[in-house]
């Protein structure tokens, strides 16, 4: 069964110093772990009740160390309110910048914060098929649980990294699309490749030093009174018209 230094490593990887240090995250739940042993990350441990080691045993790696616990052993350590199968520690993968091909459409963050918009921004690109992301340092951390919870498994099928957006645009010729309360109607905008797609910031949107190098301003119309749209709604409405417009 598992030990309490076990449960307590486990549980400090909640917490963003803690992941740093061992260069390891969780993911939690039957779904999100079945994701991760089907990807190219690399599993430490699988912590799981023995019901779930019995049923799902075949598809467990081999040499992964797999650890027994109680549901409400399980529990205690997620960062879910209610697990009571299975958590994996998989090892963190060292920040590369997805490069941008020919044809490419690259999904560019600028500072989004809040961790349920980025895993549900990172679930809608990798749904339409986008599955390059770049973010800005300020962007929440990829490896936070509420993230990865919030991906439905998609974090495995994304390639992410985190670099200086000043730079990245400084170093390129392809086109830079920016979301932005007045531009061109996403509903009949004609995207390009390769080109990159900038999501602002919650409340500020993209930022000031970002928006100089966009080329090309897209908007998604509304109706007057509400002030602006989730960023994750934004992201999933610009990219859905993406795959229908592109040439």
């Amino acid at each position: 069964m598992i030990s309490k230094n076990q449960a307590k490593f486990i549980k400090s990887l909640q917490l963003k110093k803690y992941r740093k240090q061992a260069q390891c995250f969780v993911v939690d739940g039957e779904k999100g772990v079945k994701e991760a042993i089907r990807s190219d990350f690399e599993l430490v441990q699988i912590v799981c009740t023995e019901s779930f080691a019995e049923s799902s045993e075949a598809l467990f790696p081999k040499g992964v160390e797999v650890i027994m616990a109680s549901e409400k052993q399980l529990s205690q350590i997620s960062s879910f309110q209610t697990n009571e199968n299975v958590l994996a520690v998989l090892r963190q993968k060292p920040n590369q910048i997805p490069q941008i091909g020919a044809s490419d459409f690259v999904l560019v963050l600028d500072d989004i914060r809040d961790p349920g918009n980025l895993g549900s921004i990172i679930r809608s690109a990798d749904w339409f098929g986008v599955r390059k992301i770049i973010a800005s340092p300020e962007t929440a951390d990829f490896y936070n649980p509420k993230v990865i919870n919030a991906t439905m498994g998609s974090f495995s099928r994304v390639s992410f990294g985190y670099t200086d957006l000043v730079e990245l645009f400084s170093d390129t010729d392809a086109k830079v699309y920016g979301t932005f309360m007045k531009g061109s109607d996403v509903h009949s905008f004609s995207f390009a490749g390769p080109a990159y797609i900038v999501i602002g910031n919650e409340g500020q949107g993209i930022s000031l030093e970002v928006e100089r190098f966009v080329t090309d301003r897209i908007s998604i119309p509304g109706v007057e009174g509400a002030e602006s749209l989730n960023a994750a709604v934004a992201t999933g409405i610009v990219l859905d018209n993406l795959s229908r417009l592109k040439k």
